[in-house]
């Protein structure tokens, strides 16, 4: 393959490989010189046609920097085009809210608002994603991926690649959502993975949009298409797959050529080096947060934008007709500036409808053993010898935990005690990490009233045993009284690890903060008054 510009010599390519030239070294902690706008400056060029001026600051979603969040699109013109590039949602189609969503990043409410901000700003704006919408496999992963599908549909999404965790879920599932329909199409593209039949998904999108076209593969590296084990995924290794779309791709005469890739940061640069045709590298490598600037990738006149994880943010890349700016990027972390699309809050209470018809049975949610095949019995149990304990936990927010899913303060038209993901850690006997109930562990508002709220059982262990020895049943010794007693306490010195199980960096951030455990204990601090 020959290594050399595009043919379309004095189009949009030209442009942006101009603008390239001066990205060198980026990253999170080592970042070029920028002007005030974000812009890394280009070398100097002789100008080109004016820009239109963009909306005023006021009128954009920027600055609102009085509240330390991050101001965007500070300076810039209006885009002859703009790619708004998302990726990585891995299941969180929505922040969790147990901390307040103002607290929290991310969702497809907050996405398609982002979106609409800058389209009612005169942007013309395409959107494209890497892929892995899910994170586990099962009845609720494909739920959620039609749901996903659907709003990235409503969105407009012009190409969307799979993840590895995507192409783990039903192939029949997998394919009446994401086929290609005729007349209607799908955005769906893959260069090197399909699904049984590889003329059901194109390897390649071509988009046409504000004069300009678009060219657009997206490809799964080594280690993603190692993860699939289904026979009824076709593979193709990634390097060989970009070397056969690319002859095709190259005959469109696009503007533009991008790659989305679903693979780490280090082989999403090499595919570059070794398909050296594409301006711009959409990777879903890296961890956390993605970057503040795009970086150049070396030897090439690519660069490369990350997503992030959880869809937290998304990446703005503005094309302009001006040579002396061809290109500014932006990341767009999707904080409470962004307002709730009614759209898609309608989408997450069909989400939650679909639940509860599916209910936990339908799921394939069933029981598992606890570790030491105790029963939960209930706080109610507890109730007689640790009254001041049990006083105390009725006046925190552990001891109404449940309310706050079945009469949200945020959201409130979206209830979701019908959702594993949520009810795990809002009531008694689950396990918060794998979205599995205990046996004897609750089941609905009906079904098990005594297991509602986080309750004493949450935390220190299912009690019919210690209960039981209480009240002295099956005459037991004094030794095993003490026994049972001594597996129910949960020394202080091991609460904070306990806690974490629910307190964890998606659902309470701010739990991990220095000092924080001290400060969340003397919200519900017990343990001091036991009845003999």
């Amino acid at each position: 393959m020959k290594n050399d510009p595009h043919p379309c010599s004095g189009t949009l390519a030209a442009l942006f490989l101009l603008g390239c030239l001066s990205l060198v070294g980026l990253g999170c902690n080592n970042r070029p010189a920028t002007d005030a706008s974000g812009t890394v400056p280009s070398p100097s060029r002789s100008p080109g046609p004016a820009a239109q001026p963009g909306p005023s600051a006021a009128a954009s979603p920027d600055a609102a920097t009085g509240s330390g969040q991050e101001p965007l699109f500070v300076g810039w013109p209006r885009p002859t085009l703009a790619l708004l590039i998302t990726g990585q949602q891995s299941g969180y189609i929505e922040p969790c809210g147990c901390t307040g969503l103002t607290n929290q990043k991310g969702g497809l409410v907050r996405r398609y608002s982002s979106k609409r901000q800058l389209e009612e700003q005169g942007w013309e704006v395409v959107a494209l994603d890497v892929g892995n919408q899910v994170r586990r496999f099962g009845r609720q992963a494909e739920i959620k991926f039609q749901m996903t599908a659907e709003g990235l549909k409503k969105m407009k999404y012009r190409a969307v690649g799979f993840g590895p965790d995507d192409l783990r879920l039903s192939s029949g599932e997998l394919i009446a959502i994401t086929a290609d329909e005729g007349d209607s199409g799908t955005p769906f593209v893959c260069a090197n993975a399909a699904i049984i039949d590889r003329s059901l998904t194109p390897r390649f999108q071509v988009i046409e949009a504000a004069g300009k076209k678009i060219g657009v593969t997206a490809v799964l590296g080594t280690d993603e298409l190692a993860k699939i084990a289904s026979d009824e995924i076709i593979k193709q290794p990634p390097e060989q797959a970009l070397r056969e779309v690319w002859q095709e791709l190259d005959k469109q005469g696009c503007d533009l050529y991008v790659l989305l890739a679903h693979a780490s940061l280090q082989e999403s640069a090499e595919l570059a080096q070794q398909v050296p045709h594409f301006d711009v590298v959409v990777t879903a490598g890296g961890a956390g947060e993605p970057t503040y600037d795009a970086e150049k990738i070396a030897g090439t006149s690519a660069v490369m934008v990350q997503v992030g994880t959880k869809g937290m943010h998304v990446g703005v890349i503005g094309i302009f007709d001006d040579p002396n700016r061809p290109l500014r990027y932006q990341r767009v972390p999707l904080d409470a500036r962004f307002p709730d699309a009614p759209e898609m809050l309608q989408l997450l209470a069909s989400y939650q409808d679909q639940l509860k018809v599916a209910g936990l049975e339908g799921l394939g949610v069933k029981p598992i053993p606890y570790p030491t095949d105790r029963q939960f019995v209930g706080s109610d149990a507890c109730l007689e010898c640790h009254d001041g304990d049990y006083a105390i936990w009725k006046k925190t927010s552990h001891g109404h935990a449940l309310d706050s899913l079945t009469h949200p303060g945020e959201r409130s038209e979206v209830p979701r005690h019908f959702d594993p993901e949520c009810i795990s850690c809002h009531v008694v006997g689950w396990n918060p990490q794998k979205y599995l109930p205990y046996v004897s562990g609750y089941l609905s508002l009906e079904q098990t009233p005594h297991l509602h709220h986080v309750g004493c059982e949450s935390c220190h262990g299912p009690g019919s045993a210690h209960v039981a020895a209480e009240k002295g049943e099956g005459n037991p010794t004094q030794e095993n009284i003490d026994w049972y007693r001594e597996e129910v306490r949960l020394p202080l010195a091991e609460a904070e690890k306990k806690c974490m199980e629910c307190h964890d960096y998606d659902n309470s951030p701010d739990f991990h903060a220095v000092g924080a455990f001290e400060r969340y204990w003397k919200k519900v601090e017990h343990g001091k008054n036991v009845k003999p």
